[in-house]
């Protein structure tokens, strides 16, 4: 690790942890289908189509997107607001707030149906009548899995680079590298026809852990200042 951040990025408030661990909670909405929606086939069914809007609870998972979202958009800003501005970090909090964007996204363009689930809806789909919003959910989703491996990345690279926040320096790359491999997996899992709500399933619990590693991060630099100021002022 390089010693240029010595001096440490500063800490954020714990509202700002809180959040992000929140978000991390309320992205993971999708372990309540064996609860309210066990029609839905865990295997091969999208994720997508627990919010599609003919789903009964549907807006429930919608909900758990839109406060994610939400979240990690004010977490971003809380971060770049008071921690120190370095050129990787700074690419970093970016990319989780355009992650935030891309979690509203997937809220607000909700698939009409479930094709796993419903005959009709897949024909729909592959004669493409289907809604915009049933297209335009795909683009935000593969929008959500970029900018959440491009923010863990970069997020990684600069606490190893400057010297910052340990968590994501040990965890960050190894969650970036997961989430890519799973993101390929699904490739192979459309191709194949089988395995893709597992694959789906497995990578929104990366990002999940990607959020509460960011939120470990954070307050373990804000216990680290509180220890560091505890210290001065004894010498005081």
């Amino acid at each position: 690790m390089d010693s240029d951040g010595r001096d440490g990025p500063g800490a954020v408030p714990m509202r700002v942890i809180a959040l992000a661990a929140v978000a991390a909670v309320t992205y993971a909405t999708f372990v309540l289908e064996n609860l309210l929606s066990p029609k839905l086939d865990f295997f091969n069914g999208y994720v997508s189509e627990l919010s599609a809007v003919d789903q009964p609870f549907h807006l429930v998972y919608s909900a758990g997107d839109l406060v994610t979202g939400v979240l990690s958009i004010m977490v971003a800003v809380g971060t770049l607001r008071r921690l120190t501005r370095r050129p990787l970090a700074t690419a970093g909090w970016t990319f989780l707030g355009l992650f935030g964007v891309c979690a509203i996204g997937d809220a607000s363009f909700p698939l009409d149906c479930a094709p796993s689930l419903e005959t009709w809806c897949a024909l729909r789909e592959r004669s493409e009548h289907v809604s915009f919003s049933h297209e335009f959910h795909s683009v935000t989703s593969s929008g959500v899995i970029v900018c959440g491996v491009a923010a863990l990345l970069l997020l990684s690279l600069a606490a190893r680079r400057y010297g910052w926040w340990p968590a994501l320096a040990r965890w960050g790359w190894m969650l970036a590298l997961a989430e890519t491999v799973l993101a390929l997996g699904t490739l192979v899992a459309m191709y194949l026809g089988q395995w893709l709500g597992v694959i789906q399933r497995a990578q929104i619990s990366v990002l999940c852990l990607g959020l509460l590693t960011i939120a470990w991060a954070l307050y373990a630099d804000r216990r680290a200042a509180r220890r560091a100021s505890a210290r001065e002022g004894a010498y005081l």
